[in-house]
Parts: C-alpha cells; sequence; structure tokens
C-alpha cells in the first residue's frame, strides 16, 4: 500500500482536524468537498496532492484505499455505503447513519467485503476516559450506582440535526462502554426554541439492570461550556471535566455513614488521576490506521456504533412522542 493512500470527505467544521490529523500521520492522499475555496486553502496549507469537489469521483480512484467522512450527518450512510461498495475502508463521524436500518445495512456489508468500518466516538480514546474504564473493571470505585453527563454550550446551531444527534452520542457511547450493556429502558425528554422541530436541548434518561441508571443533559442553549461525566459507586465517585486544562480526572472518597438511623455524609479527600498527554482525535486516527494494516476490528467499529444508534433512535422517539 502506498504511503499516502487516504482521503478526507468533508473539509468544514470538524474535516479540516481529520485533514489535520492524517496528514500529521503522513497517510493524506487527497481531500473532497464542494466548497472550491475550502480545497484550495487546505491544499495549500497541508501540501495536498489531489482535490476533488464529487465524493463519486473520488471513489473511482484506485490510489485511494481509506477515507474519512465529515459531512452532515444526513449524508453519512449513502457515503459510507457508497464507499465501502467501492472497496474502500471508511472512518466516519458520528452517528453512523440516522436509523438502525441503515447502520445494520452498512455492518453487513463491512462484513462481507472484508472492510474496516470505524465510526468517530472520539472520547473512547481519551485518556481519562481510558483510565476511568480501567479504575472500575480494578474495582476502585465499587459497585457503579448513578452516572450522569452534561454536554453544554452556546456554539454552534445546527438545522440539519438537533441536539440529541450532535451533542449526546459520544456521552452515549461512554456509557455503554463504562457499564457493559445495553439499557432496558430509555427515557428522554426536551424542547426547541429556535427552530421548529430542532431540539436545543434534551435530557436522556437510561436504565439498567441492578438499579443502575444514567442520564446524559445535552444543550446548545447554555451561557458556557461545560462537559462533565460523573461516575458515582459505592466506594468512590470519579469526575471527569474536559473544559479542564489540568486535573481532568478527580476521584472522591466521600462516604455516608448511618447515625441512629439517620444518613449523614463524610466528605473524604480527593485524589487527581495522572493521565498522559494524548490528543483523543489523533488517537482515534491512529488507531484505525492500525485496524486498516493489520486489518483488524476497531474499538469503535460498526456494532459498537449501532448500540449508540439504538439508543439515540429510542430517545428520539420519545421526544417525538412529547414524552
Amino acid at each position: 500500500m502506498d504511503k499516502k493512500y487516504l482521503s478526507v470527505i468533508g473539509v468544514g467544521y470538524w474535516g479540516r482536524n481529520l485533514v489535520r490529523n492524517f496528514s500529521d500521520l503522513g497517510v493524506l492522499h487527497s481531500i473532497c468537498d464542494p466548497n472550491a475555496d475550502l480545497l484550495k486553502q487546505f491544499q495549500a496549507e497541508h501540501n495536498v496532492a489531489k482535490t476533488y469537489s464529487d465524493y463519486k469521483e473520488l471513489l473511482l480512484d484506485p490510489s485511494v484505499k481509506a477515507v474519512a467522512v465529515a459531512t452532515p450527518a444526513v449524508l453519512h450512510y449513502e457515503i459510507t455505503k457508497a464507499a465501502l461498495l467501492a472497496g474502500k475502508d471508511v472512518f466516519v463521524e458520528k452517528p453512523l447513519a440516522l436509523n438502525v436500518h441503515e447502520a445494520q445495512e452498512l455492518i453487513k456489508i463491512a462484513d462481507e467485503r472484508g472492510r474496516v468500518l470505524m465510526v468517530d466516538h472520539i472520547l473512547q480514546f481519551h485518556p481519562a476516559i481510558i483510565k476511568l474504564k480501567e479504575l472500575i473493571h480494578r474495582g476502585d470505585l465499587g459497585k457503579l450506582q448513578y452516572i450522569y453527563s452534561n454536554r453544554l454550550n452556546i456554539g454552534k446551531l445546527r438545522s440539519e440535526e438537533n441536539i440529541l444527534w450532535s451533542f449526546a452520542p459520544h456521552d452515549i457511547s461512554v456509557i455503554l462502554s463504562l457499564v457493559e450493556e445495553q439499557p432496558k429502558k430509555v427515557d428522554a425528554f426536551g424542547e426547541y426554541y429556535l427552530q421548529e422541530k430542532v431540539y436545543d436541548t434534551t435530557m436522556t434518561i437510561m436504565s439498567f439492570s441492578d438499579r443502575l441508571r444514567a442520564h446524559i443533559f445535552v444543550s446548545w442553549l447554555h451561557p458556557f461550556k461545560e462537559q462533565k461525566l460523573v461516575v458515582v459507586g459505592d466506594k468512590k465517585m470519579a469526575v471527569f471535566n474536559d473544559t479542564q486544562e489540568e486535573n481532568k480526572l478527580v476521584l472522591y472518597s466521600h462516604k455516608v455513614h448511618w447515625v441512629h438511623r439517620v444518613p449523614v455524609a463524610s466528605k473524604g479527600e480527593f485524589e487527581t488521576v495522572v493521565l498522559e498527554k494524548k490528543e483523543p482525535l489523533k488517537e482515534a486516527c491512529a488507531h484505525f490506521l492500525a485496524c486498516v494494516a493489520d486489518r483488524s476490528q476497531p474499538r469503535t467499529d460498526g456494532k459498537e456504533a449501532l448500540a449508540v444508534l439504538k439508543v439515540l433512535n429510542q430517545a428520539q422517539e420519545k421526544l417525538d412522542k412529547g414524552h
């Protein structure tokens, strides 16, 4: 395989980050986008050999062995399917597709054609999440009792997808990974204020076995940026705060004692967990390239993406019913 064999389809808001990382990793062959000005800009910045305005033309290029798809979510299924059928390995931004049937079809095509299919659930490659999973498996937190996640910002507003589909997939992916099971029940509620039927804020509640629950609060109508995950165990509590420059993962040893049949909280010392200094997106991109090289299944493969999509679809159904 030639050293430069990957093309990025879509070089806008997030695609430019993929261009930078795959260029740094030495595999960027070409870029594709209908915006001629963007193509010219990134071709000059990253010394890209070829550019395409139409992804269908790109897929005919035999020197392109893999593609990274960073288009609007509504196009993910169409482009990923075409790329797999053209014999390309595919790295696609979340979500894999907009419904379970489409995702299952993509997984089937990838399996039948022997293609690598990976979804960029970027938090799975964050050093804090990797360490948190290790602590949970080791039993440091004890029995998991409750998980909650806040992903809030006054940021990029979208019209082609609501806040649930824009913000929540990463948190759903992480929570499913930590719990290692699908929820038995999914509830969701929210509201839209700016655009009809495009939810600006949602709360998704997942109920698992053994009374474990988790909720995900997402909004793009928030006065400041917050990306926080709290995992409550019966031994320790963990807080992952991704907006912090340092001390992103902290453990708290709070206890609850019963005094004369009354619960009394006793605050313990907090412990900062030392983490490796790694960029999650670059780690995800490197992981994809390693899977392409040795033909192995990615950590966030089509099946993992399907599990996330099932929760998204269940939550959307509850929103549509005005739950």
